[in-house]
C-alpha cells in the first residue's frame, strides 16, 4: 500500500452478525444485498476487555468439496494499521468498489472455491476496537496471541468451521502477521489434543515485508538496473542504506524505520515515480482506499455489517502505526524457516513484478539465505513458466513445501492488479494443481 511506511472509540457489546439477519435484509442501492458478507461482526480478545476484532466472512461460492472440508483463507492486510476491508472490498472479495461508490463483480474473487475471512488486525485497525491505545500490541508476539484468540473464537461460531483446512494470507507487512501467527498456532497445537488443534495447512505471503533491513539493501541497485537512477545517485542511496544497517545493529529500531522511509522518499524523488509500489504507474494508484473509507462510513452500511453508527472508519490507523513503529525493521525470517522446518506447513511467497519495495528482488534477498535444509534445492530448482488461459502470467519456483511465484504486470497489491491470475494462483496452490503440485 502507498501508506505502508508513511502512516505518522466507542466501545461495543461483542456480537456476531449474520447477513441473513433482519438488519442486513434491508438492502440499499449503495450496498446491494448480494454484496453483503455471509457473516460479519466482532470477536472479543478476552473476557476482561472490550477490545475486539472486526471481521467479514464470505463463504465459498462453488466449492467442489463438502463444506466441512472446504478450505478457509484468513486475509491479513499490512500497514501496519491498514484495514483488511481493503482486501475485502477491492482486492480478493467477491465484489469490488468503484470510484462512484458502487459495486461490480470481482472476476478474481478468492471465495470462488474457498471461504475467506477478513480480519481488521491489529485491534485499533479499521472497525476493530482497542479499548485504549495501550492495548494495541507493540510486537509480533502480542499480535499473534490476539489473532489466535480471534481465529479460535471464529471457528467456534459454527461446527462446520471447526476442522476445515486453514491458510493464513498476509499482504505486505501482513506477511509478518501470517508468519508469526502460523508459528504461534504450531506451538499451541503441539500442546493440545488433536480435537482442539487449529487445522493450519499453509501460510501465504504476498509482497511481504519479512526482513526489512536486508530488503532495503536492494533498493539502490534495483533502481539503478531498472534505469531509474544513475551511478552517482545509486552511491548516495547506498550511504543512506548503510545508516539503516547501523541503526538496526544497535537496535534503534524506530530510527531505522524512519531512515528506511527517508531512503524510499529520496528514491521516489530521484526517479520521479508516482509510487515505488508499481514503477510503471504515471499517477497515484491507491485512490480505492478513499472509496473504501467513504463507503464504510455510510450509516446504512455500518448497520448492515453490525457496526455501531458512531464508529468512524479509517483505512489506516495512526495509533497502530505508532505502536508498531519499532517492529517494522525486525526480521521474522526465522519464523518462515520454522514453518518450513515443521514439514507440516506449506509456504507460498508471491510478488507482483513491478513492486520496488517488496517485489521479487527484495524477496529473493532474504529467501535465498534462509536456514532450511531444502534451501539449496529450492535455489537450484527450475523456474517454470506459468501461463493462465494460454497467456504468460509469471514464473513458479518450488521445492517441497516452499513455492515462490512472480506475477507479471502486478504491483504491491498484486491481487487487485492481476485478479484472475491471482485467483488462479491461490486456487492451484491450495488445491495443489498444475505447477503447484508438491515436488
Amino acid at each position: 500500500m502507498n501508506n505502508l511506511f508513511f502512516i505518522i472509540c466507542f466501545c461495543l457489546c461483542i456480537q456476531t452478525h449474520a447477513s441473513a439477519s433482519s438488519n442486513s435484509s434491508k438492502s440499499n442501492t449503495q450496498f446491494p444485498k448480494e454484496a453483503h458478507p455471509t457473516i460479519s461482526g466482532y470477536l472479543s480478545i478476552s473476557k476482561t476487555s472490550s477490545s475486539a476484532f472486526f471481521y467479514t466472512f464470505y463463504e465459498a461460492q462453488n466449492s467442489t468439496l463438502p463444506l466441512s472440508k472446504t478450505p478457509l483463507l484468513i486475509w491479513l492486510q499490512g500497514g501496519p494499521g491498514s484495514s483488511s476491508m481493503i482486501g475485502s472490498l477491492y482486492a480478493v472479495g467477491p465484489w469490488r468498489i468503484t470510484e462512484s461508490i458502487t459495486f461490480e463483480p470481482n472476476p478474481g474473487a478468492w471465495n470462488k472455491f474457498f471461504g475467506v475471512l477478513f480480519l481488521d488486525n491489529p485491534i485499533g485497525t479499521g472497525f476493530s476496537i482497542a479499548s485504549s491505545p495501550q492495548e494495541i500490541p507493540t510486537n509480533q508476539e502480542g499480535i499473534a496471541k490476539h489473532l489466535y484468540v480471534a481465529l479460535t473464537r471464529f471457528l467456534q461460531l459454527d461446527p462446520v468451521y471447526k476442522h476445515r483446512p486453514i491458510y493464513i494470507v498476509g499482504q505486505s507487512y501482513g506477511g509478518k502477521y501470517a508468519s508469526t501467527t502460523g508459528n504461534y498456532i504450531l506451538k499451541r497445537n503441539a500442546r493440545l489434543h488433536a480435537s482442539k488443534r487449529v487445522n493450519l495447512v499453509g501460510v501465504a505471503i504476498g509482497n511481504g515485508i519479512i526482513e526489512a533491513v536486508t530488503q532495503s539493501r536492494t533498493h539502490p541497485a534495483n533502481a539503478y538496473y531498472e534505469g531509474l537512477i544513475n551511478a552517482r545517485q545509486k552511491s548516495e542511496l547506498e550511504k543512506d542504506q548503510l545508516e539503516i544497517v547501523r541503526l538496526a545493529q544497535i537496535r534503534h529500531w524506530s530510527e531505522a524505520t524512519i531512515a528506511w522511509r527517508r531512503l524510499q522518499g529520496k528514491l521516489q524523488n530521484m526517479s520521479g515515480l508516482a509510487t515505488l509500489y508499481d514503477y510503471t504507474r504515471k499517477d497515484h494508484p491507491y485512490h480505492y482506499q478513499d472509496w473504501v473509507t467513504q463507503f464504510l462510513n455510510i450509516a446504512e452500511v455500518k448497520k448492515a455489517l453490525g457496526v455501531n453508527e458512531t464508529q468512524v472508519f479509517k483505512s489506516s490507523s495512526s495509533n497502530v502505526g505508532e505502536a508498531l513503529l519499532g517492529d517494522i525493521m525486525k526480521s521474522v525470517k526465522f519464523m518462515v524457516e520454522e514453518l518450513l522446518k515443521s514439514n507440516t506447513i506449506r509456504v507460498l511467497l508471491y510478488q507482483g513484478q513491478l513492486d520496488l519495495v517488496a517485489g521479487p528482488v527484495q524477496t529473493a534477498a532474504w529467501v535465498n539465505n534462509m536456514k532450511w535444509e531444502g534451501i539449496e534445492e529450492y535455489v537450484n530448482a527450475e523456474r517454470k513458466i506459468w501461463r493462465v488461459n494460454g497467456e504468460l502470467a509469471g514464473y513458479v519456483q518450488q521445492w517441497k513445501s516452499l513455492t515462490n511465484v512472480v506475477v507479471l504486470g502486478g504491483g504491491h497489491l498484486m491481487a487487485a492488479d492481476q485478479p484472475v491470475n491471482a485467483q488462479t494462483m491461490i486456487q492451484d496452490w491450495v488445491l495443489q494443481r498444475g505447477l503447484y503440485q508438491n515436488v
